[in-house]
């Protein structure tokens, strides 16, 4: 029932925020690259893409997010029963790791960055999304224990 009621929701809420903003982050890279080349891309067509990104990468990046976040967590939760008062950070970290892990494989394995907003410092946000996933995850577990307590 724990799985049910504290787990899985905190991670679905997680993921999809890990998700969104990895795309949005992707979007807006691929974006600026065509703006530096010269490409006029105005707002709509920005917010357009953007739109277009999410909905086109969610059952494959998406996908990818959701196991390499899943394989993170877990790892992270057994870390954090050695390592007591760093919750949120080593969840943070798992997010990272989880991000870097996955991209990192998908270009070695494919020998080409699937993610074009993955190249250059692009591959930075996407490190940010998994630490904001992940922190998100770590915050909402933490409420997840304090609500059922009361």
């Amino acid at each position: 029932m724990l799985f049910l009621t504290r787990i899985l929701p905190s991670f679905l809420v997680a993921w999809l925020l890990t998700f969104t903003l990895a795309s949005l982050f992707h979007s807006q890279y691929v974006v600026n690259q065509l703006v530096n080349v010269g490409v006029v891309v105005g707002f709509a067509d920005r917010v357009n893409l953007t739109f277009d990104d999410w909905l086109g990468l969610l059952p494959t990046y998406g996908a990818i997010i959701a196991v390499a976040l899943i394989i993170a967590f877990f790892v992270t939760w057994f870390i954090s029963k050695k390592l007591k008062g760093h919750y949120a950070g080593l969840f943070v970290i798992g997010g990272i790791a989880a991000f870097a892990t996955a991209l990192i494989a998908i270009e070695s394995i494919m020998n080409i960055t699937i993610i074009a907003g993955a190249r250059g410092w692009g591959f930075y946000l996407q490190l940010l999304a998994g630490a904001v996933g992940g922190y998100t995850f770590a915050q909402l577990i933490k409420v997840a224990k304090s609500t059922k307590k009361n």
